[in-house]
């Protein structure tokens, strides 16, 4: 029960906009009402991952639970509540109206599309202002310093630059170590030896069944399986210990083992990676708290942390995630639309259902279904890569992207799939793109093993389809990439191939493409 009819002040949290520490929550105030609110607006503008509605909507109304237990007036409102409010404006005139509010604030929100509603809004009755969300470690007001619109920026000279901002990893203006990246030090298969030796990850046990059945009353489509209890940090407190967990029992190993896959663990879909992203995106924790933690355990010695384990993980946080935020902000609405090479093919049916041969596109599949994650070589060098080679239209593989994955929100998802995974934003993240055979997959995971496909063949009914697809891609957009000097070298390795040969693997890379859904 709310303490009086009528706030001066109106202030909206969405649902990425949890976070404990902003000035906003430094001394609670009679006269102002904090509005937490679940939308259809949000449940429907893609198809969801039935976790990742659960996880945003648990962690509403623990951040809710949170504050009217520090003594802030908060309305956290359900999908019962708002079912007549057509979308956020329109729920917001109401609230606004029916408490008699002079003034109405809000966040910045991290997409464009909410950006532009907000900015949008007219209420008569009340004054209208924004602040930051004190998350990010590039602020907003400097990205046009960093990244100019259309432009490719190299994220490498991106975070040497965050790196001495914030004197991270730094021994006066040279990098500790000698070395700014460890990124060739990180790039280890797991071995048979290695499997016993992955750690559990930290799962969490909240009851979400109210929740579910309220999206189910709702009649919301969502993707994917739910598990229960769920599994996912919805509180601080749970993200702190995620985090901890992570410190201390896998970023030991985090960055030899990054790039790596294995279908032969019960981990297999956990691994070393941190799984801090949902908790970050949605701000439970701020990035800067990440990095001192992983700082801290490597000062103090902490599980034998060399400095490749931690530079490659700061890197992910201080580097890659602030550098994909200010290209999407620099370029957007126009990135949206970006398709470089003109790919229009729909995304096959078995993203939906996991039902292919292919072992490694199966198990990233599943596993994305099963958990609402993958990690990011999965993402860029699997599904990503069976996307970009087979010329799927990247408008679906965004949407794809978007909804199965808990911690995708469009700042972040986007310039990772339209930019790096499908070489479509006109090369402002990429230079080159990261197309590969099964080579790359044999190399990495052990997935090739147990395929129905045979990973060493190009051109027979059992060849694994990356590799003709691959040479199809090649081939259709050789005018475009033959000169580029990162990747010149591919086409003199296909033009000494026997003429029967290439086409023979183009032969079969076509009958690929037009029976794609039964690979």
């Amino acid at each position: 029960m709310l303490k009086f009819q009528s706030y001066e002040h109106v202030r909206l949290i969405l649902g990425d906009q949890l976070n404990a520490n902003h000035s906003w929550f430094k001394q609670a105030k009679d006269n102002t009402l904090y509005l937490i609110a679940e939308m259809r607006q949000e449940t429907d503008y893609v198809t969801h991952h039935i976790q990742k509605i659960c996880g945003f909507f648990a962690a509403m109304q623990a951040f809710a639970n949170a504050l009217q237990q520090a003594g802030f007036n908060v309305l956290h409102l359900n999908l019962d509540d708002t079912q007549h409010d057509h979308d956020l404006s329109a729920l917001i005139t109401r609230i606004c109206h029916t408490y008699e509010c002079q003034y109405f604030s809000y966040q910045r929100p991290d997409e464009y599309r909410l950006s532009q509603q907000l900015s949008h809004l007219s209420l008569p009755i009340c004054q209208i202002s924004s602040v930051e969300t004190e998350h990010f470690l590039l602020p907003f007001a400097e990205i046009d310093q960093h990244v100019i619109k259309g432009k490719h920026v190299t994220m490498e000279h991106f975070y040497r630059k965050m790196r001495k901002r914030y004197k991270i990893l730094m021994d006066g203006n040279q990098p500790q170590g000698g070395k700014w990246n460890y990124d060739a030090s990180n790039r280890a298969k797991l071995k048979k030896s290695d499997l016993p030796q992955i750690p559990a990850p930290l799962l969490f046990e909240t009851d979400i069944s109210e929740i579910k059945t309220r999206i189910a009353r709702h009649g919301i489509k969502t993707i994917g399986e739910l598990n229960e209890p769920f599994i996912w940090p919805v509180n601080r407190t749970q993200a702190l210990s995620l985090l901890s967990y992570f410190c201390q029992y896998l970023l030991p190993q985090f960055g030899h083992f990054q790039d790596a896959m294995t279908a032969n663990s019960q981990h297999s879909w956990s691994l070393y990676h941190s799984r801090l992203s949902f908790a970050l995106n949605t701000k439970m924790l701020h990035p800067m708290q990440v990095i001192s933690a992983a700082l801290n355990a490597f000062e103090q010695g902490q599980g034998n942390i060399d400095i490749a384990q931690l530079e490659g993980f700061i890197r992910q946080i201080l580097g890659w995630r602030e550098y994909v935020r200010a290209v999407y902000w620099a370029n957007m609405p126009d990135y949206s639309n970006f398709n470089t090479l003109a790919a229009n093919r729909p995304l096959p049916v078995f993203f939906w259902n996991a039902k292919t041969k292919m072992r490694c596109m199966q198990h990233a599949i599943s596993q994305s279904l099963k958990t609402a994650y993958a990690h990011h070589i999965q993402r860029l060098m699997v599904t990503g890569n069976f996307c970009l080679i087979s010329g799927i239209d990247p408008a679906e593989v965004d949407s794809w992207y978007l909804g199965i994955y808990i911690d995708a929100i469009e700042w972040v998802e986007m310039p990772n799939t339209r930019g790096m995974s499908q070489f479509a934003d006109e090369a402002i993240i990429a230079t080159k793109p990261y197309a590969a055979s099964g080579n790359y997959i044999n190399k990495m995971s052990d997935y090739c093993g147990d395929c129905h496909y045979q990973v060493n063949e190009k051109i027979t009914e059992n060849a694994c389809p990356l590799n003709s697809l691959y040479w199809h891609f090649m081939q259709r957009h050789r005018e475009r990439f033959e000169t580029n000097p990162r990747i010149g070298m591919v086409y003199r390795n296909w033009d000494k191939q026997a003429e029967a040969s290439r086409q023979a693997t183009l032969t079969r890379a076509q009958w690929c493409l037009e029976n794609i859904d039964e690979l």
